[in-house]
């Protein structure tokens, strides 16, 4: 999504804002799922205190690195993806 000097469109704002919607749903959601994954049982069940202590700084670190990791690669892909040269048009023959 390049402007050439100009203002970016209505639709282009749009788009933008999707994609940082999805990007951090998506984030959060496979952040929580981690983090259910790995402290999950330290949680639900009765494990030796260094196992569970292990389990749930585990699950505290990587669902916020995956959480950031998730972010910048959906925005990265979205804006190194190649755009129609005309609204709703799938290729610039079509």
């Amino acid at each position: 999504m390049e402007t050439h000097g100009g203002r970016r469109g209505q639709s282009e704002r749009d788009a933008i804002t999707v994609e940082i919607g999805y990007a951090l749903f998506s984030a959060a959601f496979a952040a929580a799922v981690v983090f259910g994954a790995v402290a999950g049982p330290a949680l639900l069940f009765a494990l030796p205190y260094t196992v569970e202590l292990l389990l749930v700084r585990t699950g505290l670190i990587l669902a916020p690195v995956l959480f950031l990791a998730r972010v910048v690669s959906v925005l990265v892909r979205f804006r190194n993806a190649p755009q129609p040269s005309q609204p709703g048009r799938t290729s610039p023959d079509s």
